[in-house]
């Protein structure tokens, strides 16, 4: 038993911020950011929480999917930019959208929602749960340094997310992670214990630009590939590739390091979004089945990197 995707929904605050407005805060310009990132905005929330843009993805994954709220089995939720430690986002998810059934989140950056997923297919098969919903959710824009150009040029803001019953259609996945908080961290407060000897940290998003590029563009096409040959799916056999939207510079190399899968598969929205954690991979699946780009039976690859440093690569039937 696996899944199979009823729906699919998603939502970005209205307010776009464009390069040339993040260039009256930080040194920054248009061509620097474009040509470094291919991003060219993004959507930042002013007076909107990570739930309040979880539960508008949630309503609209479920009005895509024909199930009701009530009929939920599960809720999963991702992020690392919630409101709160407790209670989590999906408790608050549930809450929101009227739900009854239990709810907890994952810890994964920006591979969480594709953890989501092998964890909504592990559930599906003990036959007790039937259909659960899966979200990511960041506000990113609340956890950064807005003074530092190297990552507040890169996040945004959104939230997104799928129903999921059980099916044949999650055909495998390649999962790895490499421990560490070297190049990639989200520090906590260290309180004011009178007992602790830690120092405070930077409080905001920290990432080693350089190392991240560097693992993304050897892990992926790597996970990606080894996932292929596990499921006996050859490169030509791809249909569509759906990567973490963080770089387009890193999803290009991994094109050129998949000889069998070119460019035009690997689908992108970083230029309008920029990064969104682990509403990234989600946001772009509901834009290309709304738009009807995804058709019924396609192959698709799902691909995404972030902090532990972590790698999942996963193989859908649409």
């Amino acid at each position: 038993m696996s899944l199979h995707i009823l729906g699919t929904g998603s939502y970005v605050p209205p307010l776009v911020v464009t390069n040339d407005d993040l260039s009256k805060y930080v040194d920054t310009n248009d061509e620097w950011i474009v040509s470094r990132t291919g991003i060219h905005q993004r959507h930042i929330s002013v007076d909107e929480t990570a739930t309040d843009m979880a539960a508008k993805a949630a309503f609209a994954a479920l009005e895509n999917s024909g199930v009701k709220a009530e009929e939920l089995d599960l809720i999963l939720c991702a992020t690392v930019s919630g409101d709160n430690l407790c209670p989590n986002l999906a408790c608050m998810v549930q809450a929101t959208i009227g739900a009854t059934c239990p709810a907890f989140d994952l810890s994964g950056a920006c591979s969480a929602f594709l953890f989501l997923l092998e964890t909504a297919a592990a559930y599906l098969s003990t036959g007790r749960y039937h259909k659960i919903l899966c979200v990511g959710s960041e506000q990113m824009s609340r956890i950064l340094d807005w003074n530092d150009r190297s990552t507040c040029i890169l996040f945004g803001d959104g939230a997104a997310g799928v129903v999921v019953e059980q099916g044949e259609d999650y055909l495998g996945s390649q999962l790895m992670v490499r421990g560490g908080d070297e190049v990639l961290k989200v520090p906590t407060p260290i309180g004011n214990s009178p007992f602790t000897k830690l120092e405070p940290t930077h409080p905001y998003v920290y990432m080693n630009g350089s190392e991240t590029y560097k693992f993304a563009t050897r892990t992926v096409p790597a996970q990606i590939q080894q996932l292929l040959e596990k499921t006996g799916v050859e490169q030509e056999q791809v249909d569509w590739v759906i990567c973490h939207q963080a770089n387009r510079r890193i999803i290009e190399a991994a094109a050129r390091r998949l000889k069998g899968i070119p460019l035009e598969k690997f689908l992108m929205n970083i230029d309008e979004y920029g990064n969104t954690s682990a509403a990234s991979i989600p946001l772009l699946l509901d834009e290309c089945n709304r738009k009807g780009i995804l058709k019924r039976g396609d192959l698709i690859v799902l691909a995404a990197f972030g902090g532990g440093l972590s790698c999942v690569a996963t193989l859908i039937r649409w």
